[in-house]
């Protein structure tokens, strides 16, 4: 059978990045293109300079590959984006304005009075319209843009404009994107509350539809223009947290995805919607209909540079020759904690006197003792298993942190080679266009790097320390036994 190709695109806060992978799940080419980031980018920016730079690495893939095979071959494309950036459009598909960005701030009095009226109008959905949200973007842009807002004809998120860019079809989007826009993803429908208590008109929202859906092929000019093929397919697509997750392997029921970089984001797939009366935790839809459940701990992974910098390495080495190291940590590095617990007071904490590996080995310990937690939550409130763990960020290039956290959470623990959102993306361009389903196209294309599993002996030692922790953490306020 000839080999089939498929493309993935990312286009990110400061630039955009490309992978083109075969049917092995190999990548063959990728290419990267900065914007210019300013203060200014962080509120606003130009879906034109997205366009121009996709067009950019996507030539420039074609190009790494260039007569190695037709680019008829390219089965498909999928574009990821920054959740909660959203575009208003004309009725030629034109931008009435940049693109508000997720980072942009002007909306938080806005999203506060949202929250309200989400309370008011009984909606049990999503319901973190915070600043960074859609929903919040497109009321305050009704609100101070009266003008531009009498044209508007759609609004749309990121990855939807390159996605229409990329085929000519507009005025559809994906369950990951519309959630933050106010869809809700249980029932498959904007609800009513957005139209009667929001300034918001129902005309002006799109079409949604799971990830991976085919939307139509690549334009026949554009086709011409950067070196692809109208034969490839161009699918819908999804945030880029969501890519990740498919990237990390984390995609069939009973999987989990931690990702530890400044913060440490969970999400899994469970066959059942979690519903979390604190807020701690939102689902998205998976393709296949499962739910995307995660949440996103103040705790990271940035102690490790602020605390340890050039010395990482040396106390990596000597970090195994101290498990477990018997005292308690927490690095948290900012006051307050959203998950796996909410306290606005939170602090993080370390036994006094310390030496620099025992401070290092018992911060590792801390994060790995709070995932753990995390996952406890999600199996509570799912009434699901989690089997394995599979991991991403910077935190997962240390080897002692891998092995620490798979006998704190007695789980095997697997790492992928690839876990880009681009590479995400280009697993879901499969999808549906040349596998069954994203199941089906996960167990194909993604590759592991390496399994960690956990050793009885040291499983058996952590358990203790564990609770010790979970204990303090009740003695401080931080959590409550019955939450």
């Amino acid at each position: 059978m000839d080999k089939v190709f498929f493309l993935g695109l990312d286009v990110g806060t400061q630039g955009t990045r490309a992978v083109l992978m075969d049917s092995r799940g190999d990548v063959l080419g990728h290419a990267e293109e900065n914007f210019p980031l300013n203060e200014d980018m962080r509120e606003e920016q130009s879906p034109h300079t997205w366009w121009q730079a996709s067009k950019k690495v996507l030539s420039k893939v074609i190009g790494q590959v260039n007569g190695e095979f037709h680019p008829s071959k390219i089965k498909g494309i999928a574009v990821t984006s920054t959740s909660g950036t959203v575009i208003p459009m004309d009725a030629s598909h034109q931008p009435l304005h940049p693109a508000l960005m997720y980072s942009d701030k002007r909306s938080a009095e806005v999203s506060e009075r949202i929250m309200k009226e989400v309370d008011a109008s009984g909606y049990e959905g999503y319901k973190g319209f915070n600043s960074s949200s859609g929903l919040s973007k497109m009321v305050w842009f009704v609100e101070n843009f009266p003008e531009k807002a009498e044209k508007i004809a759609k609004w749309i998120h990121a990855a939807d404009y390159i996605s229409g860019m990329l085929s000519g079809t507009w005025g559809l989007t994906d369950y990951t994107n519309a959630l933050k826009s106010g869809y809700d993803v249980h029932t498959g429908t904007w609800p009513g509350y957005l139209f009667e208590r929001l300034p918001l008109d129902r005309a002006w929202m799109p079409q949604v539809h799971p990830s991976g859906k085919v939307i139509g092929h690549i334009r026949s000019a554009l086709a011409e223009d950067i070196g692809l093929s109208t034969a490839t397919k161009v699918v819908l697509g999804m945030t880029d947290g969501c890519a990740s997750q498919i990237a990390s392997g984390a995609i069939k029921p009973g999987d989990w995805n931690t990702t530890i970089g400044t913060t440490m984001v969970i999400k899994g797939v469970t066959t059942g919607q979690i519903i979390d009366r604190q807020n701690r935790v939102y689902s998205h839809r998976h393709p296949q209909g499962y739910w995307m459940p995660g949440g996103a701990s103040n705790t990271g992974a940035d102690w490790v540079t602020q605390d340890f910098g050039g010395k990482v390495d040396q106390l990596e080495q000597e970090a195994m020759k101290r498990v477990p190291s018997g005292h308690l940590s927490y690095p948290l590095r900012q006051k307050g904690e959203r998950f796996p617990f909410i306290s606005p007071d939170a602090t993080g904490f370390e036994p006094e006197g310390l030496d620099l590996r025992e401070r290092f080995v018992s911060n590792m310990e801390g994060v790995a003792y709070l995932e753990r937690y995390a996952f406890e939550l999600m199996a509570q409130l799912s009434g699901e298993k989690v089997n394995a763990v599979y991991t991403a960020g910077g935190g997962s290039q240390n080897k002692s942190w891998l092995k620490i956290r798979s006998n704190v959470m007695g789980l095997p623990i697997y790492k992928m080679k690839h876990t880009s959102g681009a590479y995400g993306a280009a697993v879901l361009a499969a999808s549906q266009t040349h596998f069954t389903n994203l199941t089906e196209a996960g167990e194909g294309l993604i590759q592991t790097d390496e399994e960690i599993f956990p050793e009885a002996a040291l499983t058996d030692r952590y358990e203790d320390c564990y609770q010790e922790f979970i204990e303090l953490l009740l003695q401080k306020g931080y959590i409550q036994k019955n939450g």
